[in-house]
């Protein structure tokens, strides 16, 4: 493990320098960003949590302060290092948009080291991509990349709706501006592979309980997906998030922190003498 700089620690992986945060004492629970975000979409979790879980968030590789080349497969090997780096054995794990896509490949290659799992706003996972037709248009930022460079893309991505905040709060909105101006783009600039999907029997095979998360004013494709993977995860249950968007974690940390905290509380792996 690297040096502590400004709260953060650097972890050196394979190829790359991960900034990571780790906070309070207890079960482990590692928060994964989503796409074009950082672990900074995670203060307020971080804060809250800390006074009876130990909290680990970590820029994933290629965004936010990490170094190298962003990989979803690449992410859930980081996982590991993470955890290792901090001594951790098991975890809780929350995965965020695209961060959902890494937690659950982790559930799946990892069984015994994830004492439950919560996917919040999950993309499509274990059907027919008309299923999950994109909403992000890939292809379109990359032109406007190499039209108009990195800063005309974060202007329009700031524009998208699930970039939309709910909240009033200033801070929020400052908060969430600072982490996309900070967002490096080396996905669009270098197009890595896509991950193939997860078939239906995947998400059938993973054997640990699971929170989804959903915000009342998500999009409804991301509604849909999350009750049907609700439906297709053997222990699986749904929590929609009132007045919030696509970023609960940012709208409402106030009931998004609840909602974690009601569902560990449920899991005996998540309990005090558990920790470790």
């Amino acid at each position: 493990m690297g040096a502590t700089l400004s709260g953060a620690q650097y972890i050196e992986v394979d190829g790359a320098s991960l900034r990571a945060r780790s906070a309070g004492a207890g079960p482990a629970v590692v928060l994964v960003h989503g796409w074009a975000l950082d672990l900074e979409m995670w203060r307020a979790q971080i804060d809250l949590l800390a006074d009876r879980y130990h909290v680990i968030a970590f820029d994933r590789r290629g965004f936010g302060r990490s170094s190298g080349v962003p990989g979803l497969e690449q992410d859930v090997h980081d996982i590991e290092r993470v955890m290792d780096a901090f001594s951790v054995s098991s975890a809780a794990l929350v995965g965020m948009s695209q961060g959902a896509r890494v937690a659950l490949r982790w559930a799946l290659k990892h069984p015994e080291r994830i004492s439950c799992l919560v996917l919040d706003g999950p993309p499509a996972e274990g059907w027919p991509q008309s299923v999950g037709a994109k909403e992000i248009p890939i292809d379109e930022y990359r032109q406007r990349i190499g039209v108009g460079g990195v800063d005309a893309f974060r202007s329009m991505w700031l524009q998208h709706p699930f970039m939309k905040l709910h909240t009033g709060s200033p801070c929020a909105h400052a908060l969430l501006r600072e982490i996309v101006v900070r967002y490096p783009a080396l996905d669009l600039l270098n197009e890595p592979a896509e991950l193939p999907l997860l078939c239906e029997r995947d998400l059938q095979r993973v054997s640990v309980p699971t929170l989804i998360l959903s915000g009342e004013h998500d999009s409804p494709q991301r509604r849909s997906i999350a009750a049907r993977m609700t439906r297709a995860l053997p222990e699986a249950r749904l929590r929609v998030l009132s007045g919030v968007g696509h970023l609960g974690a940012l709208d409402d940390p106030v009931s998004y922190v609840q909602a974690l905290r009601d569902f560990f509380s449920g899991q005996p792996a998540m309990s005090a003498g558990a920790a470790l």
